[in-house]
């Protein structure tokens, strides 16, 4: 594998309201919905669009890299997409995205910055999220 530069990361700070905004998530935590393929344990560059209107018991993790025993029990220890609802119910979001992302977990950082990473953020840029929330697993 050819190295990488450490370039620095780009960062957008957000200034809009909160209570006027679509939020995303990003995860990488493994998560994929019900009827995906689940991310390949042994290394996975490959991204799950999750549905905005995705609920949490149809939602799952594929990750060997990380103790997710209690977000087995409760996806939102990871991807907190019922807590965002419940946000958006009390008027602090406007509300969830369209779509959400989940990510696995892969060594190839070639291919993560330069084939994963932008079409991440493509995806984010059309849909109709204001801002993003990153977890990780």
């Amino acid at each position: 594998m050819s190295k990488m530069s450490r370039k620095c990361v780009p960062f957008t700070p957000f200034e809009g309201r909160l209570e006027d905004s679509m939020v995303a998530l990003v995860s990488n935590a493994g998560i994929y919905g019900r009827g995906q393929e689940p991310f390949d344990l042994a290394g996975d560059t490959n991204l799950r669009i999750i549905p905005g209107d995705a609920r949490a018991e149809d939602l799952s993790i594929a990750h060997a890299h990380y103790d997710h025993s209690d977000a087995d029990l409760d996806i939102n220890c990871v991807f907190p997409i019922d807590r965002l609802r419940e946000l958006a119910e009390d008027g602090a979001v406007k509300g969830l995205a369209d779509r959400h992302i989940g990510l696995g977990w892969s060594l190839d950082l070639k291919e993560i910055y330069e084939g994963t990473a932008p079409k991440v953020a493509d995806l984010i840029e059309r849909s109709d999220a204001d801002l993003v929330l990153l977890t990780g697993g």
